[in-house]
């Protein structure tokens, strides 16, 4: 049942491909928001390592305006995945269904608003743009906390670096050659062929949201982050429901 599904896909007890499945869809999210608000605000919102390079240059270059820019989008950050952390750990504590659900729910929100308020509040440049900057970080930082908490930070969506490191290493070991005149004592270097498929998989599909967000953005600009809201309502509801419904059991009893 689709209900059953999307239990198992976000609710709290977890398993390894419930977690790569929901990292599966979390990348595609993070892909379209990531390349649709580049195109919206002409700054990429997901991977703080060029923003801690960029507050770097700017300072060395004096430019304060820019290197305040620069730490608002890592503090943003910062407080989406400290906010999701709050949330999980709250959830956790009082053993709710919807654990993991409530950041992606929040996330959910702030894109739909965004989608429904973005392109009145574009008559404002001058405050759109940090705006939008400072909520695309903190809509990441939700993210990435999340399912880094969920996965033991085995899984990361917002970012690539480290996925394509991994895929890199893993291509590395599937290269190697194994000569049988060295040390018979030292193991064969074999690649970890499902993890090398599990990370292809993410990375494939963060691209796919990539093309698929910009294109959205294009054709139908600020609109495009409702869909995006949709599916993770799909994803987070059951789990929300649960609680609810056990809740109101309490309530009768």
């Amino acid at each position: 049942m689709p209900a059953h599904y999307f239990r198992t896909l976000t609710g709290k007890d977890r398993s390894t491909e419930a977690n790569r499945q929901l990292g599966f869809s979390l990348a595609f999210v993070a892909g379209a928001t990531n390349a649709g608000g580049f195109l919206a605000v002409k700054q990429y919102t997901s991977h703080m390592s060029g923003v801690v390079s960029a507050i770097a240059d700017q300072t060395a270059l004096g430019d304060v305006a820019l290197v305040l820019a620069g730490a608002g989008s890592l503090i943003s950050f910062l407080l989406g995945a400290a906010c999701s952390a709050v949330l999980v750990n709250w959830g956790r504590r009082r053993r709710l269904n919807s654990q993991y659900a409530s950041p992606l729910l929040i996330e959910a929100g702030l894109l739909l608003c965004f989608g429904l308020l973005g392109s009145h509040l574009a008559l404002w440049e001058p405050l759109f743009v940090p705006t939008t900057v400072v909520l695309l970080c903190f809509i990441m930082g939700l993210q990435n906390a999340m399912i880094t908490k969920l996965s033991d930070a085995e899984i990361r969506t917002t970012h690539m670096t480290g996925i394509v490191t991994d895929i890199g290493i893993e291509l590395g070991k599937l290269l190697y050659w194994n000569s049988s005149r060295v040390d018979a004592a030292e193991p064969f270097v074999l690649a970890n062929r499902a993890k090398l498929k599990v990370h292809g998989t993410m990375l494939t599909v963060f691209f796919i949201g990539g093309v698929t967000g910009a294109m959205g953005f294009k054709h139908i600009g600020y609109a495009a982050t409702i869909p995006l809201a949709g599916l993770l309502i799909v994803l987070a509801i059951v789990p929300l429901i649960d609680d609810l419904r056990g809740q109101i059991y309490r309530l009768d009893r």
